[in-house]
């Protein structure tokens, strides 16, 4: 893998840059919609393809449990497997610990937990996480993090950030032991840990900075803390991580977060809102997201973004979709996902492009002054 900084923002720390990986470039800033189970739900890869989609994210633990080591190795891994043949990244499982609280215990060696599928026992560890990963085939992968909650007493943080190190260290190691099982290189990032707290924050990241992994991502984010919190970190994370690596902000977020840490020197994201709230029936615009399963669409025939340049909007009226999503027709869900992928690639894009013109800090603020005006009164 190699990244390559093309331009820095005069005005703020935001950067375009260019992921170079064995199945693609990805230009950054750029969002990865989220593949849980090797599939962003509803959408075919080449209908990914359509919207812009560079690099998607899936996710070590569920593809662990279903299909499981095996099928994905004889499939040839996980490109082979959905047929995907651009970059992906693959977490660690690290957050499903997160989530699995009361179904795991944590100790140097690892963390052993319960399926949430069938209570089997499971035991991951920084080497077999790096296995597992290997077997799929992802062209970036993560190492076995904790994630701790907000808030936290700063002892536990304290704890929880150095084993983090000391996992991420054995998981580099491990990944020098062993090689590629398809023929093309993968790259592993560090994650940060720390929480809110500045020292922690400082002291886990310049540990990792001196392994020299081959990006940095801010973990421990999105977990309940406010969103200046959040900011504060990315700040202080910029003066930390080196230039010429990628970074990427685990789990984030909505359009004002991701335009907020852009601006901070962020270059990657994932989340699961752009497709979970789709599912829902809520769509995003550049006036802010609506519900169209509300009622006062039901005769509304125009696009959901009045002059918004893709598939969904060209094609189909908010009517039409409602009617969809009320009767429980697939394409509704459908629909819906295809547009707010759209929007997140057309955030994300034009953010790039802004920077490249160093007109960022100008646009994004007459983006999110557009997105939140009208966001009370349509978002019923």
């Amino acid at each position: 893998m190699k990244f390559t900084l093309t331009h820095k923002d005069s005005l703020t720390s935001a950067r375009a840059g260019m992921l170079e990986t064995a199945h693609g470039s990805v230009p950054t800033p750029v969002f990865m919609p989220v593949g849980t189970r090797a599939s962003v739900k509803s959408v075919e890869p080449g209908e990914l393809k359509d919207q812009q989609v560079h690099i998607i994210l899936a996710n070590t633990y569920h593809l662990y449990l279903r299909p499981g080591n095996d099928i994905m190795e004889q499939a040839g891994g996980i490109h082979a497997f959905m047929n995907w043949d651009q970059p992906l990244l693959t977490d660690s499982g690290g957050y499903q610990v997160y989530s699995l609280s009361d179904l795991r215990t944590i100790t140097e060696e690892g963390v052993r937990f319960k399926s949430h599928l069938d209570g089997r026992n499971l035991h991951f560890t920084p080497e077999n996480v790096v296995d597992t990963q290997r077997i799929i085939g992802s062209d970036i992968m993560m190492p076995l993090d904790e994630c701790p909650p907000w808030p936290a007493d700063k002892e536990y943080v304290k704890a929880s950030g150095e084993m983090t190190v000391r996992w991420a260290e054995r998981a580099r190691s491990h990944l020098e032991r062993t090689v590629p099982r398809y023929g093309h290189s993968q790259a592993l990032f560090g994650i940060t840990q720390g929480g809110t707290y500045t020292d922690l924050r400082t002291s886990t990241t310049k540990a990792l900075v001196d392994m020299e992994f081959d990006g940095y991502s801010i973990g421990g984010m999105a977990v309940g803390e406010p969103a200046e919190e959040m900011y504060r970190v990315l700040e202080l994370s910029d003066t930390l991580l080196p230039d010429h690596k990628p970074r990427y902000l685990m789990g984030v977020g909505t359009p004002e977060n991701i335009l907020n840490a852009i601006e901070r020197g962020v270059d990657m994201f994932d989340c699961v809102i752009p497709t979970r709230e789709a599912r829902n029936g809520r769509v995003y615009t550049r006036n802010g997201h609506i519900n169209l399963r509300s009622a006062r669409y039901a005769e509304d025939f125009s696009p959901i973004d009045e002059g918004f340049d893709n598939h969904v909007c060209r094609n189909y009226s908010k009517a039409y979709i409602r009617h969809l999503l009320n009767v429980g027709e697939i394409l509704g869900l459908k629909l819906c996902t295809l547009h707010n992928i759209s929007f997140f690639m057309w955030l994300t894009r034009t953010a790039r492009e802004q920077i490249l013109r160093g007109s960022f800090r100008e646009w994004k603020q007459e983006v999110l002054e557009q997105f939140n005006a009208n966001r009370q009164s349509i978002s019923s």
